[in-house]
């Protein structure tokens, strides 16, 4: 299989932080009042670009931070 192109470096964890928490999509949807798309899209590694309200809910939410719900890629 080819290589998906990628216009970007920026890796999301929020999967990671959501298992490590034991908490779901909908969970965070309901207390971030984010719908369960849009992090469906930032879980995925799918998202183009996150709103800062959006960012600021859901790092309110998880109790984190920017730089632990993103990283960037090696290259």
């Amino acid at each position: 299989m080819a290589e998906e192109f990628v216009d970007h470096l920026v890796v999301c964890h929020l999967g990671e932080i959501l298992d490590a928490r034991g908490m779901t999509l909908a969970e965070l949807s309901r207390l971030a009042g984010v719908s369960v798309v849009n992090l469906s899209v930032l879980k995925n590694d799918r998202a183009k670009a996150i709103r800062f309200s959006t960012l600021t809910a859901v790092c309110r939410v998880l109790g984190c931070t920017p730089g632990d719900l993103f990283t960037l890629r090696e290259i």
